[in-house]
């Protein structure tokens, strides 16, 4: 039996269990392994640490997209199916849509394609949109796909060399389109978003969504349509609620909570995996030897680096790493040793995030059921579900908003 979507019913019951549930074991998910040498959960359930500390980093691998099959001892098995329960939700009704031409898929990547393809056939509202909005639209590869029947498309993009080629795919389609560059949170960006918009947005970061969702209610769109993303993508440290059952919760969200539902990476390719370990290994390896070199026994950031750095003998990284990160230069080591021992860690920091890895989804659908709740509170009804497999996009959770005088239009 298929799950259910969320409606308008089920919004607050479910945001309250879940708020619950991530307050009560907020000890387990909010330390990241990567930055601790041991998590402080581990002294209070030291034959699940010892379980996971034994894997290695091919069974962490394997057991990443499903660690609630795993046979781990407890309180693992009865903490993975709380967290899947509360942290599912079922697929849209597909609405068919007409072919599109060969030419509406010219210069789409083949993924942002599908993507595209599964979220718009997904959209369903009571009366058909008359004018798309495509926020944050790139070149507008979503609102054009949409606009094939015939209606506007108005695409508010930032990047003017994005407009600019956008302007001339639509124009090459002989589409009703207007490519405005926009910065979306910008004061004037009022003025372009109008109640008969219908607004879509297919994985729009942070408070790129948070802002549409904040304009096109208080503009009084009837409809909208959001598969939101990146949701630490905020300009403060901490997390704003935005509707007022996420107000009244005592869960507090750091920038760096935020960034746990993103840690699922299930379309990277084989290489794209070696080079994230390596780079991972090498981090954690040059952890141990910055807490040697300073002194002190605690994690130290390190930047973004590009991938050249990891080019290099492993040594002359940690050499350099050290000059740019302001850490006493290591002299000799036992180089292959520390390696190693990167490896080591790698493999122990994977098998704990496993358990972390749980309350993944239950955080994402709570951040999304707040944004659920604030439209709702606003005059919307609601209908939460996925678009597409997780393969496909791990942010796979599509949110309708339909003014409630619309939906109920057809009733006596």
């Amino acid at each position: 039996m298929s799950e259910p979507i969320l409606t308008s019913n089920d919004l607050l019951a479910r945001f309250q269990l879940l708020d619950a549930f991530l307050l009560e074991h907020q000890t387990l998910w909010r330390p990241r392994p990567f930055h601790h040498l041991q998590l402080p959960w581990e002294n209070e359930l030291p034959a699940l640490a010892r379980w996971l500390r034994g894997r290695t980093l091919e069974q962490a691998e394997a057991s990443h997209g499903s660690p609630w099959e795993l046979d781990a001892p407890a309180p693992f098995r009865q903490l993975a199916e709380q967290a899947r329960a509360l942290g599912t939700v079922g697929e849209l009704p597909i609405t068919a849509l007409d072919e599109r031409p060969s030419a509406f898929a010219v210069d789409v990547p083949g993924r942002k394609l599908e993507q595209i393809q599964a979220f718009a056939n997904h959209l369903q509202f009571t009366q058909a949109p008359r004018h798309w909005l495509d926020w944050c639209s790139g070149k507008g590869h979503l609102g054009r796909w949409l606009s094939h029947g015939g209606q506007q498309l108005t695409c508010l993009e930032y990047d003017p060399a994005l407009v600019e080629s956008g302007q001339a795919m639509s124009a090459r389609l002989r589409l009703n389109a207007a490519h405005l560059q926009q910065d979306v949170l910008a004061p004037d960006c009022s003025e372009r978003l109008l109640a008969e918009h219908t607004p879509v947005a297919l994985h729009a970061c942070g408070e790129l969504h948070v802002r549409l969702l904040q304009l096109a209610s208080r503009k009084g769109c009837e409809q909208l349509a959001v598969a939101p993303c990146c949701y630490n993508r905020i300009a403060g440290m901490h997390y704003q609620p935005l509707s007022d059952a996420a107000k009244a919760s005592r869960l507090i969200l750091s920038r760096d909570d935020l960034g746990l539902p993103l840690s699922e990476t299930v379309t990277a390719g084989a290489r794209v995996r070696r080079q994230r370990d390596q780079s991972m290994a090498w981090r954690l390896a040059f952890d141990l030897l910055q807490r040697r070199l300073r002194g002190v026994d605690q994690y130290l950031p390190t930047p973004s680096l590009s991938s050249d750095w990891f080019s290099k003998p492993f040594a002359a990284f940690c050499r350099d790493l050290a000059t740019l990160r302001e850490v006493p230069p290591p002299g000799d080591q036992d180089w292959a040793a520390l390696e190693a021992s990167g490896w080591q860690r790698l493999a122990a920091v994977r098998n704990l995030e496993l358990l972390r890895n749980l309350f993944r989804r239950p955080l994402e659908i709570w951040l999304l059921l707040d944004r659920a709740l604030y439209l709702h509170e606003r005059g919307y009804e609601i209908r939460l579900g996925t678009f597409c497999d997780y393969r496909l996009s791990p942010r796979n959770l599509l949110l309708l908003a339909e003014r409630d005088e619309v939906a109920h239009r057809s009733c006596g």
